[in-house]
């Protein structure tokens, strides 16, 4: 048996290629329009931002930009290109005329629910294949590797 081989390292190696081929991957995924429904083909950033609008109302912009973590220029540069696929409108804040809020149209739902239908089948898919235990590992797993990519 060749010592080094069967070394923690080697195992430490696997998995960080493992991993590195996985942000590949999703940087791959991350990179291609897809289809949304009756809302037609919308990039990764467009649809990021229905998801962080979401169906349950309305958000202001300034909120919106935080949600993403991203300037509130590009916020109303991806507004601007969701009012005009009709998925988002915008309004006054009522409370502060500065303030505009954001909400999905009922074809911005549409595309806001095509797209949490596409993460559950694939989760439903990848669940298939796991045991329960594997599972729970799994689901902690993302979990943790989430709180280390927030830091």
């Amino acid at each position: 048996m060749d010592k080094y081989k069967d070394s923690p390292a080697v195992d430490s190696r696997k998995g960080a290629r493992a991993l590195g081929k996985m942000i590949l991957q999703l940087r791959r995924l991350e990179r291609h329009p897809h289809t949304f429904a009756g809302a037609g083909t919308l990039t990764p950033s467009e649809i990021h931002t229905i998801e962080a609008i979401g169906c349950e109302g309305a958000i202001l912009m300034n909120e919106l930009a935080a949600r993403l973590e991203v300037t509130k220029g590009a916020v109303s540069q991806l507004v601007v290109r969701l009012e005009a696929k009709q998925l988002v409108e915008r309004k006054t804040y009522p409370h502060d005329s500065r303030g505009v809020l954001i909400s999905l149209t009922e074809k911005g739902k549409e595309a806001y629910t095509a797209h949490d239908e596409v993460h559950i089948r694939f989760y439903e898919e990848l669940r298939s294949g796991l045991s329960e235990q594997e599972i729970e590992i799994f689901e902690t797993f993302i979990e943790k590797l989430n709180e280390m990519l927030k830091r």
